[in-house]
């Protein structure tokens, strides 16, 4: 996210100008809203933002977080936002009534706010515009939230201003959000939070966190010991002596602190985080710490008639239960193919024993419907409906008074390769022609084909929608950006309608390329502004410069000194450096740093994402010992590294070229960001030349290779797919570098 500039107002304000209409704003979500006089308050002339003091200490108890801000907390993060979107530098305060020329929060007559079934929401709002100012009156604080997202995504499509007018609007549905597969991917905790920062501006609620599984195991191939090795994983960690040894990857995992730190910070702007461990399928992991819960069939499923497996679970829910700030935990009940009274019992028993101990609700995915001759599972359980083929969520539930959850896998994204589902969502169908609905989808569609499979809008069971992101191959598939980009847009598109707004396609498309830049919280994209495509350039000449003006004409820098070396692009990312200048003979006079793990050059700058050439002229003296790894780049996200090839690391994984790099002789070594591919490319270089031109296709001599993943599948055959790594920016050298050469130039562009 970065703060509006008047070029882009003016991109904004053609972009969302057209996205309004009468009666509504068309922002994402639509909002409905009623213009009057024609005129329009500026942000810039607000003198600050006042919470109603009766309020201030309010809290929305109503919601699905256990944790949910106060009105004066939520405040303050929308204070935040106006400073880094709108550059609106404003103080938080309290009063009675709002003051002339301020944004004043207050509660309201929640009586009046209603979803698609006609049920009470607590978060609705009403959004008044005069020329006094903006008020924001919501059922509770979380209803004023959704209006301040609603200020700003309207303050940045109508260059800065708001209109005229009064408006109040309400969610259609409870539950509105994504679900990520963090256990056959680890995500780091910063990642999910900035992900939540994404959601929240499209007023979508709920994060759900996949957090143990294991990739398939196929029991016509694999023999019980291999199955045993197969990648499982359980992300929590806890020192308890209950669960030693269920997790044996803390590195990999959330300890308390981290899954709270997630928590708040997701609750602070509006999003609560919903557990999920799975069991009785999909429990490899379980078995793998506890090998005689297995089922005989198949020991990634739990053979629950064991005397052990029952109480083996509940150890593991209660060590954790107190973690979860959510009033509804998933229980995950997937995919089980053991006996179905066994299963129901299983359900019916923890669904008990969460309530005792927690008094938490449980979420199970849509597994053996009720049928008469069975003890069926418990209509206090709720059902989130995935695939046709195990249930058919309107009728086998929905009329037997279940509650649903929508994660139909019409939405189902399976990251970077299926054979089934795609890598990126499908939302194009989400905007109207669906011949079950003759319309948008909205949560209550479950069969986008067969309009008698779908709930009419109006049912209360229908809770709402949830999109899953699973991560089927595994962590080396993809790196933790591709998930976002697997949303990017979908996100967005998804929120209108679980919201229950009727975006059409080109307003979606027009709102989206105004809004997405200035979403504030995260920087998914690793953007970096650039007042043009070269994003910074640094040459050893300009560190002799700095070293010469700082040694008073000596060109000799010593290793205890650090320097700035100028960024020659013009956009002030000046870097510095204690390495030592080497200008003599042997590089024809040419200056360069002596670079290795005695010193390094530092930027001020960390990652930067697609689209990107990053080029180093560079000479390598020595490098590590063969077995280990060289590192020439370190970054927020990945690593260059010689292995003894080019390779870059990233989220957790190696991604290897043929490309190595002669000791000795100076090279040009260029990593290109192109969409959702990586190249390498490395060539001899002279130190008098230009370094190469961003974007030119490989010169004479020089070889270019593409960075992939490698996907095993279910242990039948392999699948190589791109990668799309970002570039690492934030230091060259340094301790445990474990190289020495020398550094002549080094350039990142955003032409790739």
């Amino acid at each position: 996210m970065r703060p509006l500039s008047t070029s882009v107002f003016l991109i904004a304000l053609s972009n969302g100008l057209s996205a309004f209409a009468a009666s509504r704003f068309a922002g994402i979500p639509v909002a409905p809203f009623t213009p009057s006089n024609g005129g329009t308050y500026k942000i810039s002339s607000l003198r600050a933002l006042v919470v109603d003091s009766k309020f201030a200490q309010s809290r929305d108890e109503t919601g699905e977080t256990l944790i949910p801000p106060t009105l004066r907390e939520f405040a303050e993060t929308f204070a935040d936002d106006l400073r880094g979107t709108l550059a609106a530098d404003i103080d938080v305060s309290d009063a009675e009534k709002p003051p002339w020329d301020t944004i004043f929060l207050t509660l309201g007559d929640a009586s009046k706010y209603t979803d698609a079934a006609g049920a009470q929401t607590s978060e609705g709002y009403t959004l008044s515009v005069d020329s006094s100012g903006i008020v924001i009156s919501g059922a509770s604080p979380l209803g004023v939230w959704w209006g301040t997202r609603t200020v700003l995504q309207q303050a940045i499509l109508f260059n800065g201003s708001v209109p005229y007018g009064v408006g109040d609007d309400a969610p259609g549905w409870k539950t509105r959000g994504m679900m990520l597969d963090v256990a056959r991917h680890f995500y780091p905790p910063e990642f999910v939070i900035e992900l939540c920062s994404y959601m929240s501006f499209f007023k979508q609620n709920t994060f759900q966190i996949h957090l143990s599984d294991n990739l398939y195991n196929n029991v016509g191939l694999y023999s019980r010991e291999e199955s045993l090795q197969l990648y499982a994983r359980f992300r929590l960690w806890s020192d308890s002596p209950d669960v030693a040894g269920l997790n044996k990857y803390k590195n990999e995992s959330y300890t308390r602190e981290q899954y709270e730190e997630m928590e708040t910070a997701c609750a602070s702007r509006g999003v609560t985080v919903i557990p999920e461990i799975e069991a009785p399928g999909h429990a490899l992991v379980i078995v793998q710490w506890k090998p005689e819960l297995a089922l005989s069939n198949d020991i990634a499923l739990l053979n629950i008639s064991h005397p052990d497996t029952i109480p083996t679970v509940k150890t593991i829910w209660s060590t954790f239960l107190d973690w979860f700030h959510s009033k509804t935990v998933h229980i995950g009940a997937d995919e089980y193919r053991g006996d179905v009274s066994d299963y129901n019992r299983f359900v019916n028993e923890m669904a008990d024993y969460i309530y005792r101990e927690s008094g938490k609700a449980i979420r199970i995915w849509g597994t053996f419907p009720p049928k008469p001759e069975y003890d069926n599972i418990s209509r206090n359980v709720s059902i989130q409906h995935w695939a046709f083929f195990e249930d058919n969520p309107y009728h086998d539930y929905i009329l037997n008074n279940y509650t649903v959850l929508n994660s139909d896998d019409a939405y189902y994204v399976v990251n970077k390769w299926s054979r089934s589902y795609p890598p990126v969502l499908p939302f194009g169908c989400t905007f109207g022609g669906n011949p079950a609905t003759g319309g948008a989808w909205q949560p209550h569609v479950f069969d986008l084909k067969n309009a008698s499979n779908n709930a009419e809008r109006a049912n209360p069971l229908v809770r709402g929608a949830v999109t899953p992101l699973w991560n089927d191959y595994g962590a080396n598939a993809t790196v933790f950006s591709e998930a976002y980009y697997a949303w990017r847009e979908g996100i967005p598109a998804l929120a209108d309608k679980q919201w229950g707004g009727d975006l059409a396609a080109a307003e979606f498309a027009s709102s989206f390329a105004a809004l997405h830049p200035f979403v504030p919280g995260q920087n998914l994209d690793r953007a970096i502004p650039s007042a043009g495509p070269t994003i910074f350039n640094y040459t050893a000449g300009s560190v002799a410069a700095a070293a010469a003006a700082a040694h008073r004409g000596t060109p000799a820098l010593a290793r205890t000194d650090v320097v700035t070396v100028e960024d020659l692009s013009g956009n002030g990312y000046d870097a510095s450096t204690d390495c030592p200048l080497a200008d003599d003979e042997e590089d024809g006079g040419a200056p360069a740093l002596r670079v290795g793990e005695a010193c390094a050059l530092d930027t001020p700058l960390a990652s930067k994402g697609r689209d990107y050439t990053l080029t180093l002229r560079l000479r390598v003296d020595a490098a590590a010992a063969p077995g280990a790894d060289a590192t020439l780049l370190q970054g927020a996200d990945s690593a260059l590294l010689l292995t003894p090839g080019l390779t870059l690391f990233a989220s957790g994984s190696h991604y290897r070229l043929n490309l190595t790099l002669p000791l000795g002789a100076w090279v040009d070594v260029s990593v290109a960001g192109r969409g959702n591919q990586t190249f390498g490319r490395v060539r001899p270089a002279a130190l008098g030349e230009p370094l190469p031109r961003p974007g030119s296709p490989p010169a004479a001599g020089e070889r270019e290779e593409e960075f992939l993943a490698t996907l095993g599948v279910n242990g039948e055959f392999l699948v190589w797919a791109p990668v799309a790594i970002e570039a690492p920016i934030r230091r060259l050298g340094g301790p445990g570098a474990a190289w020495e050469g020398r550094l002549a130039a080094m350039s990142l562009s955003s032409v790739a």
